[in-house]
């Protein structure tokens, strides 16, 4: 494979094995669909999509770059590391995937509680198991549970009027930990969309840089600088601050099927050959981890 002869990517998507609505195998297809020449699954903490991927590809099909996405909080905010390239059978990043999970599976059970106690909305024990026995539950599968009951009129009104009141300070992997994980398991830590905070939050300017100096620190390697959500604005800020310190730069458009607006491959990258050196670099990076 030739590096050069990629040129349109999105290494941030979602399947059903996290909170997306496609199965990964549907993943691949619409890739494939999509003209991607690489593409990369980044389930919240979880691998097993990218596992089902590697056994479904056949030749013809696009490159995959093994992804990961943890959301991570600490007492500077909240931080979504992305990993790549990692050795998925690694302890390291095992120990990660287990933690987040755990916390994941607390927090699917204060936020039911929550619901109740406070609006006094009920669920059906066999709509709870459903719940429990997803891989990866969260906000939007709650949510869509809501919708279905009537509790609320949609998805996006179940999380920003009731879900997100219900806040876990704690009930987080720390940042350190995901970057350390990641690192140790041979893959390239990437913090995603780095303007976003907590909820609605956008962080820019000294503030942002102080943001990234805290992870540089613990070992941060790149920044996602395109992304679907992405103004002009937001996006040279990224760029600025990767080509500044030297950081890998990826593309993302954080495709979640049905439980969001984005388009597969919209990363507001139209051709990765127009994209500067830290995409390159990182591609070089990653060349022989690349199926």
């Amino acid at each position: 494979m030739k590096i050069e002869d990629i040129r349109k990517l999105d290494l941030h998507m979602h399947s059903r094995v996290s909170d997306g609505t496609d199965e990964p195998e549907e993943i691949l297809a619409k890739a494939r669909e999509a003209g991607l020449d690489l593409f990369a699954l980044s389930d919240h903490d979880a691998y097993m999509g990218c596992e089902r991927i590697v056994k479904a590809r056949v030749e013809g099909d696009p490159h995959f770059l093994t992804g990961i996405e943890f959301s991570c909080r600490d007492e500077g905010g909240k931080y979504h590391i992305l990993g790549y390239g990692y050795d998925p059978d690694a302890a390291a990043i095992r120990a990660v995937v287990e933690k987040g999970h755990g916390f994941r599976m607390e927090k699917l059970k204060g936020r039911l509680d929550f619901l109740k106690e406070e609006y006094g909305f009920d669920f059906s024990p066999e709509d709870v198991r459903g719940l429990f026995a997803l891989s990866n539950p969260g906000k939007p599968h709650i949510a869509n549970l809501m919708v279905k009951y009537g509790y609320v009129g949609s998805k996006e009104e179940g999380i920003r009027e009731f879900l997100n009141k219900k806040r876990f300070p704690t009930v987080y992997v720390r940042p350190e930990e995901a970057i350390r994980g990641i690192l140790e398991s041979g893959g390239i830590p990437v913090l995603a969309h780095p303007v976003y905070g907590s909820g609605e939050e956008l962080i820019l300017g000294e503030e942002l840089r102080e943001r990234l100096a805290h992870l540089l620190a613990f070992g941060l390697q790149g920044l996602e600088a395109y992304y679907s959500g992405f103004t002009k604005r937001m996006q040279e800020e990224t760029l600025s601050l990767a080509e500044e310190f030297g950081l890998y730069v990826t593309a993302g458009s954080d495709y979640h099927g049905k439980n969001k607006l984005v388009i597969l491959g919209d990363t507001n990258l139209n051709d990765a050959a127009d994209a500067g050196p830290g995409l390159a670099r990182f591609l070089e990076a990653v060349r022989d981890k690349i199926y």
